[in-house]
């Protein structure tokens, strides 16, 4: 059976490679590994999908016509139109008054809630969940403070939760990527302490990003989804009335499916809380394991709908770079 060695040593050779082109170990978290995202902004495109519902001045192009600095068309002049929009070439030259319309700008702060909670801190085969999030919540703060968007947030865990309201520039993004460096090190620490499930701390911070969140903002939830529930659908139902609300679930490999195995072998496996044995290498028994997972994951995504955001799947077994150029950027874009 050398082969099944030799194919072993080149996968965990493969494996280490990434991480050392990411520049993690998979477990950890530090500031160095979320720098490099900021020459990889250009994988996302956060312009808006939705008509904004804000009085503000920035970059962002709305969907709505109003006086602003990106010219769109012109029209015959109405009753109550500025003057100072006629365009006056148009006029004389055609004899009758015509106005000239504007795209409205509109700036739109980004909001980044990133879930830390202790079942975030799981990995099979290349990431934590947890860092994964860390890294996908550095590359949209990167890609907003490149378009000169504010950048603000939440970073949250059962014991603690970090604010940051929203700045501007490089400020914004090292202020974020500090509290997440400082919260995952703290779940670290302490995620194996106290194994009982607490979904309330989830709820609390939905409520938080919802007053954080004003009209016409953009809005990431970074979350594994296991403490999602109808509690949360208020808080989030709220924010996506007036904001743009994109959650992007976080998953590993192990969740969705058991690995191959050509003999037997029986395994207990455990959610924190509950303990389970499962055969590996029984047919039947991978079957039901994956269906259960998809009908969870297919009613997470009911629950995303339903609170009107954007759903975004990424798993914790590939960099964010691989899955945004194999195909999960058409969601974002």
């Amino acid at each position: 059976m050398w082969w099944k060695k030799h194919l072993a040593t080149d996968i965990n050779a493969g494996i280490d490679s990434l991480l050392n082109d990411i520049h993690s170990d998979g477990i950890n978290l530090t500031i160095e590994e979320l720098l490099p995202y900021q020459s990889k902004s250009s994988l996302l495109n956060l312009a808006p999908k939705k008509a904004l519902h804000g009085h503000l001045s920035g970059n962002y192009l709305a969907r709505t016509k109003g006086r602003g600095m990106e010219f769109d068309e012109v029209r015959h002049y109405q009753t109550g139109d500025d003057i100072r929009a006629i365009d006056w070439r148009v006029t004389a030259r055609t004899g009758t008054t015509h106005t000239k319309l504007f795209k409205e700008e509109v700036e739109r702060p980004v909001l980044i809630a990133t879930d830390l909670g202790k079942s975030m801190f799981f990995g099979s085969k290349l990431l934590f969940k947890s860092v994964q999030a860390a890294h996908i919540a550095a590359l949209v703060a990167w890609h907003a403070k490149n378009r000169g968007d504010r950048i603000g947030g939440l970073v949250f865990n059962e014991i603690n939760h970090q604010e940051l309201k929203p700045r501007s520039r490089q400020h914004g993004v090292l202020h974020y990527l500090h509290a997440l460096e400082d919260l995952h090190n703290m779940g670290l620490a302490h995620w194996q302490e106290d194994n009982s499930s607490n979904k309330q701390y989830f709820i609390e911070n939905c409520n938080r990003l919802r007053q954080l969140a004003r009209p016409g903002s953009l809005v990431y939830l970074i979350t594994d989804g296991n403490n999602f529930d109808e509690q949360a659908l208020l808080p989030l139902s709220q924010i996506s009335q007036h904001c743009e609300l994109i959650i992007c679930q976080i998953s590993d490999p192990l969740e969705n499916q058991l690995p191959p195995q050509t003999a037997k072998t029986s395994v207990a496996i455990t959610d924190g809380s509950l303990t389970q044995q499962l055969i590996l290498g029984d047919n039947k028994t991978a079957q039901i394991y994956q269906q259960n997972a998809i009908e969870s994951a297919q009613s997470k995504q009911r629950m995303y709908q339903k609170a009107g955001a954007r759903y975004i799947h990424f798993s914790a077994g590939e960099s964010i770079e691989q899955q945004l150029k194999s195909g999960v950027d058409s969601w974002i874009r």
